[in-house]
């Protein structure tokens, strides 16, 4: 039995806004024990992208830092993490798209980071892929386990200003 392809348009998917951002409270249920209490920005899919197009060569920013600009520019006490990082996977998919597509300036995803400095697996091409993007701006990635990190990745990063 041969397996079905389904392909995915990454461009339509970013370019969704599912009519977001919208805003919410976070009460005092599960959700503020985890991500913390108050109001809070879901952001939408171009938001993201735009502040991962904002970090230049040679630096880095996080998930953390990406929710930090978020929450600013919509003056929020922080930023949904759950979409935040979706839609940073989504953006990573686009420019993958788009590169594929013959694109030469596209969002440069692998300078985005999982707040602990490590490489994002599920970014398009994997840990070595983005490694070798990482290395080839100067950065050093060392492996500690099974995760991949930035070396110094914390004197590096930037919290991209929303516009």
């Amino acid at each position: 039995m041969a397996v079905k392809r389904i392909s995915v348009n990454w461009t339509a998917k970013l370019n969704d806004s599912k009519d977001l951002p919208k805003y919410g409270d976070s009460g005092d249920g599960k959700f503020s024990k985890k991500f913390g209490e108050g109001r809070f920005v879901i952001p939408a899919p171009l938001e993201v992208d735009a502040l991962m197009k904002k970090v230049p060569k040679g630096k880095l920013t996080t998930i953390n830092a990406l929710r930090t600009a978020l929450s600013n520019k919509h003056k929020t006490d922080f930023a949904c993490p759950i979409t935040t990082g979706i839609f940073s996977w989504i953006a990573a998919h686009a420019a993958d798209e788009m590169a594929r597509q013959g694109r030469k300036r596209i969002t440069p995803y692998w300078r985005t980071l999982k707040s602990d400095g490590q490489i994002n697996p599920k970014y398009p091409g994997g840990v070595e892929a983005i490694r070798k993007k990482l290395e080839a701006e100067g950065h050093t990635v060392i492996q500690k386990g099974k995760r991949f990190l930035v070396a110094g990745f914390e004197n590096k990063t930037v919290v991209p200003k929303p516009q």
